[in-house]
Parts: C-alpha cells; sequence; structure tokens
C-alpha cells in the first residue's frame, strides 16, 4: 500500500504544481489588470454619482454599470488631457501650470519627484537614464533597476550612480540605492520589457538576461599570481 499511496502523492503533487504554472500567470495578470480598472473607476465614481442624484433612473443605480461609467469617463478624461496638453496652448498652459505648482513648498517636491520617476519609466532607450541589475538586498542576488542619473563623491571623486529599484507587482513604491557604478551590471532590456518583469513578477520577460558583470580587459590580461613555495 505504501508505494501505492507515494506513487499517488507524487502524481498529486505533480498536478496541483502543473495547474499553479499555468494558472499563475493569468492570475497575476487578473491582479494587474483588476488593480488598474478598480484605480479607473474610483477615479471616475464621483462624477457618476453626482449624475445619479440628477437623473434618478433605476438603471443608473446598478454598481457594475456605475464602475462600467466610471472607467470609460476617467478614460475619456485622460484622453482629453493627453490631447489638449499635445496642442501648443495647451503645452504652454500646462507649462503655466508646472510652474505655479513648483512654487508650493511642499507640493512642488512631491510633484517633481513623482515626474521625475514617470519620465524615467517611459524614457527611451537611447536616453541616459537605463535598465540595470544591482546587488539588493543582499549580495548575489539581482535586482532589476533603473539608472536615473550618475554623480561624483566628494572624498574619493569616484563615479556614482543612482538607482530606482521598483518593487515588483506594485511599481509605484520602490527604493533608491547611490552605490558605485562598476557595481552595476548593464543588462540590454528596454523599460518596457523591464516594466513587463515587475508588473507579473517575472512571469512575462526574455529568455536570456546578462546577469553577470563581464570582466575589464585589465583582469582578463592579468597574470595569476605565482604560488608560494
Amino acid at each position: 500500500m505504501k508505494p501505492v499511496l507515494a506513487r499517488s502523492l507524487r502524481s498529486l503533487q505533480h498536478n496541483i504544481v502543473a495547474g499553479i504554472i499555468t494558472i499563475g500567470p493569468l492570475a497575476i495578470t487578473f491582479l494587474i489588470f483588476k488593480f488598474l480598472l478598480d484605480e479607473l473607476a474610483q477615479a471616475g465614481m464621483p462624477v457618476i454619482l453626482l449624475l445619479t442624484t440628477i437623473f434618478p433612473e433605476n438603471w443608473l443605480h446598478h454598481p457594475l454599470l456605475q464602475s462600467l461609467l466610471a472607467v470609460v469617463l476617467t478614460l475619456v478624461m485622460l484622453y482629453v488631457v493627453g490631447r489638449v496638453t499635445s496642442l501648443v496652448i495647451g503645452r504652454q498652459a500646462f507649462d503655466l501650470f508646472e510652474a505655479v505648482l513648483e512654487r508650493l513648498p511642499f507640493v512642488a517636491k512631491i510633484y517633481t519627484s513623482v515626474r521625475q520617476l514617470l519620465d524615467s519609466m517611459m524614457a527611451k532607450k537611447e536616453s541616459s537614464q537605463r535598465v540595470v541589475l544591482v546587488d539588493f538586498p543582499l549580495a548575489g542576488q539581482k535586482s532589476i533597476g533603473f539608472l536615473t542619473r550618475t554623480m561624483t563623491d566628494e572624498t574619493t571623486g569616484e563615479l556614482l550612480a543612482a538607482v530606482l529599484v521598483p518593487c515588483a507587482i506594485n511599481p509605484t513604491s520602490a527604493f533608491l540605492q547611490i552605490l558605485p557604478i562598476s557595481r552595476i551590471t548593464e543588462t540590454g532590456l528596454t523599460m518596457e520589457q523591464a516594466m513587463s518583469m515587475i508588473m507579473t513578477g517575472g512571469a512575462v520577460g526574455p529568455e536570456s538576461i546578462r546577469f553577470t558583470q563581464p570582466a575589464l580587459e585589465s583582469e582578463k590580461n592579468a597574470t595569476p599570481p605565482e604560488p608560494l613555495a
């Protein structure tokens, strides 16, 4: 009976793991879309609730319909804002709005930081902001980060890198790491590939990645020390 029971348990374990591998990416994708839809619905819901007070029809009070209308309304508002700001007059008005925000002491810090974060996420491949790997949270464990800028150590003159390390699944929270630029590993990934890996917890990504830092030419040509007698 024991061999039969062992085979049954192994078969059960194998099927459960296969089910997790199959359902896992779908579940992660569903959670991401659910999070985005909930945020869009929450943004447009106040306007929909205002409309229900103006037009007291029964069909407007259905929760699912209200959420759908709120999502559509939010998308339309985002499109209108993007369309207006892309025009010359809209661009000038937006620049004036940003200038006013930058004069507000507390708001300016938050707005500028968020704006720089979004610009880093949407940066083109040819820009100085690129996808790298850093040792985080422990040495030997690599995390995906966005190299946002470089700076110099006042004491040693060493070149440093500011790397933003977003959290998986929820990239709205992140860690800012400042470390020697020699300790980062260039990946060659695009921003879109990196964000896909982060948002899906690694379920979506390239087949290969540059994990090991390439050796310097001087290190390759260096002769090993002679053994002690």
